[in-house]
């Protein structure tokens, strides 16, 4: 009975031995089978680099959405591929953009209902509060990076016909009777709100006062025959469509259409405005999607001095002193004895309230206009 037992417990431990070997061998084959998100993925993998950071070593591949108002495109044509050439040399990984450019407010709302960005470099800080505001941006996000967050900068320029045959050098010459101005609109385009800006601070700058101020504004509006949705529909309009005597743009914009073979008479009319353009990552986005590290990473390359040249060449005004004052650089520029910032007159907050709202002074402005 006792050389019964002994066997059946023989028998009972190599049957066990036999499963615990085959279970061995098939984690083996599973865990063989899922190497390929780390370091035996075709394309080497992040996880072959020594120090790779964890969002690098459990993807082989990462998406950015870059959600951006209109007239950055053509840097960022340069500036992107850059990254991505510089993210896959020092992480192994590979970057793929996705891009949206329009005006920047068409982007904000966007942005807002659900196009999901990751981050956002749009006109004026206005808008990146708003996207704040709904919850998908932390406060904070402009001591996120350099600069509080400022990016890009530019001023307002006049552009007018070859020749200039209208005469018009100063702010004050687009109030005139018989000149047809081109600029957009300050409800769809943060270009047009920094254009109207402009307007007001030239008024105020040399002496008028509240009153004097909007009667110039008005008059200046009265010479405007359409508004367009975004800043390149303006620029179309006066260059490819003929319209207008004079066209309120963005300098860099007009730089642009000079590069690519527009005749242009160009102003910068001063007193001027400084126009500041932020950018941002979109924490909800970024933590839903699991790309922060990369995202934070090009937010940041767009302030090195390489990303800058780039903003720099397509017009842009360098926030970084180096670039800005580069002999090839400097030069394409003219200084500005008065610049005004937004914060002179309390910010966007209270400039959106006091201009722009439904019912405000942007309103009350159209509603007197018969188009």
């Amino acid at each position: 009975m006792g050389q019964f037992v002994n066997k059946l417990k023989l028998d009972s431990l190599k049957r066990f031995l036999s499963l615990f070997l085959v279970g061995v061998s098939l984690s083996v084959a599973i865990a063989a089978c899922s190497g390929g998100n780390g370091s035996n993925s075709a394309d080497g993998g992040a996880g072959s680099v020594p120090g790779a950071s964890p969002v690098s070593a459990n993807k082989r591949d990462v998406e950015i959405t870059l959600v951006s108002f209109a007239v950055t495109k053509a840097a960022q044509a340069a500036i992107i591929p850059k990254f991505v050439k510089k993210w896959k040399q020092e992480h192994n990984q590979n970057v793929r953009f996705k891009q949206s450019y329009g005006g920047s407010g068409s982007q904000t709302r966007a942005v807002v209902d659900g196009l999901e960005a990751d981050i956002v470099h749009l006109s004026l800080a206005l808008d990146t509060e708003k996207i704040e505001k709904a919850g998908l941006i932390q406060p904070g996000w402009e001591k996120e990076v350099p600069n509080n967050g400022i990016v890009t900068k530019s001023v307002a320029a006049l552009v007018t016909r070859e020749g200039n045959p209208k005469g018009i050098n100063t702010w004050a010459d687009l109030a005139k009777p018989g000149v047809k101005l081109i600029t957009a609109d300050p409800k769809t385009s943060g270009v047009a709100r920094w254009n109207f800006l402009a307007l007001w601070n030239s008024a105020i700058k040399t002496g008028a006062d509240e009153t004097k101020a909007l009667d110039f504004v008005t008059k200046v509006y009265n010479n405007v025959p359409v508004l367009t949705k975004d800043a390149r529909e303006a620029t179309d309009a006066f260059f490819k469509q003929g319209q207008g005597d004079a066209l309120i743009n963005y300098e860099n914009e007009i730089i642009l259409a000079g590069q690519k073979g527009e005749k242009i008479t160009t102003i910068i009319p001063d007193p001027n405005i400084s126009i500041d353009n932020p950018i941002a990552v979109v924490d909800k986005n970024v933590d839903k999607h699991g790309n922060r590290e990369v995202a934070e990473a090009f937010v940041k390359y767009l302030y090195t001095p390489e990303a800058q040249q780039e903003f720099a060449k397509v017009g842009f005004r360098s926030v970084d002193e180096t670039v800005a004052q580069n002999k090839e650089i400097s030069g394409k520029y003219p200084k500005v004895k008065t610049l005004g910032t937004v914060q002179d007159f309390g910010g966007w907050n209270a400039v959106q309230k006091k201009f722009f709202e439904d019912e405000t002074v942007f309103d009350k402005i159209q509603a007197g206009i018969k188009r």
